[in-house]
């Protein structure tokens, strides 16, 4: 080889390196912090950019993307004194990149640090049974915490999620036990309060049964007195009215006769029915067949009463009954 060809050779490095050193491009999400002479100079953000060869050089570089960053399983204590075992995962995201190169040395380990620290000191100010239900709680007051401590550094908390709680075997065995009883005690309860409501409701509808019958009973006597009322004001009306209609009979021509021969039929009817009947034994006196008599003791009580004027006058007084006979009808 010759001399020419070795300083074409090594023009064409140089020519290469400059070239490397001048052009940079810088991709989309990204940020690069330039120095030149061991001084921050500037922020390139995406696309392309010249540089100084020799002078300028890309110091830090930088993802604006956001990121997750698994903080490691760590003991912390409860305040009722239980050791668990949590870890999480932390999401951030750089918003100033020269805070970032030049705050802290190592931002993600200053941050997954404090994070763990965070989180001991929230875990001790709850007790073991409610860690699981707080986790929310637990994970904003870390989030708050990381993000006032990670400000300076140009990096924003965005949020942060317990992944798993492990408390020792012998706590969870515990806490099983106790959930079990915790279960047949609300079983126990609700069953007893079933029973309750259904004894309470079994009550109610006997004792509405019991109000509706003795109800139903009062609107029933109440119907049956008020039928029994009606029936006896349409005997007396009728009653009444047959008295008034047979006292008017009486004061026309000839009803005096007639009263008096219905007397007769109706007590020889009844006597008769009363004789005929074979298992009935009777004792009468010896004037009960004097028909004549009987009619006239029944027709003194309306001949009492003065006829009105222009009617047949009653006789004075009846004729006077005729001495007792045996009657045929009296038996030994």
């Amino acid at each position: 080889m010759t001399e020419a060809m070795v300083v074409v050779l090594v023009l064409a490095v140089l020519v290469i390196v400059v070239v490397a050193k001048t052009a940079v491009v810088v991709p989309q999400q990204s940020a690069f912090v330039v120095e030149r002479l061991g001084k921050y100079r500037a922020t390139l953000s995406a696309g392309f950019h010249m540089l100084l060869p020799f002078v300028d050089a890309i110091r830090y570089r930088h993802s604006l993307k956001e990121t997750a960053v698994d903080i490691p399983e760590q003991i912390c204590i409860t305040r009722d004194n239980v050791q668990v075992h949590v870890d999480g995962v932390l999401y951030l995201k750089v918003l100033n990149p020269e805070r970032a190169s030049y705050g802290a040395a190592d931002y993600l380990f200053a941050i997954t640090q404090l994070a763990q620290t965070t989180l001991r000191s929230e875990v001790g100010k709850i007790d073991l049974d409610r860690t699981f239900e707080e986790r929310t709680h637990i994970n904003t007051q870390v989030v708050n915490e990381l993000d006032k401590a990670s400000e300076p550094w140009g990096i924003k908390v965005l949020r942060y999620e317990i992944k798993n709680i492990s408390p020792p075997k012998d706590v969870l065995a515990a806490m099983e036990k106790q959930m079990r009883a915790e279960r047949e005690k609300r079983a126990v309860i609700l069953t007893s309060e079933g029973e309750r409501d259904a004894a309470i409701n079994t009550a109610e509808g006997q004792k509405q049964q019991v109000i509706k019958a003795s109800e139903a009973r009062k609107q029933q006597q109440i119907n049956e007195a008020e039928g029994a009322a009606a029936a006896i004001l349409a005997i007396a009306s009728a009653t009444s009215e047959g008295i008034r209609r047979v006292a008017e009979s009486i004061q026309v021509g000839g009803g005096y006769e007639a009263v008096q021969l219905r007397v007769a039929e109706q007590y020889i009817t009844k006597f008769g029915e009363l004789a005929n009947a074979s298992d009935t034994t009777m004792i009468v006196p010896a004037g009960v067949a004097d028909v004549a008599g009987m009619i006239a003791t029944a027709m003194n009580v309306i001949s009492r009463r003065e006829p009105p004027a222009g009617s047949a006058p009653a006789p004075a007084s009846p004729p006077p009954p005729p001495e007792p006979r045996p009657s045929p009808f009296t038996r030994p």
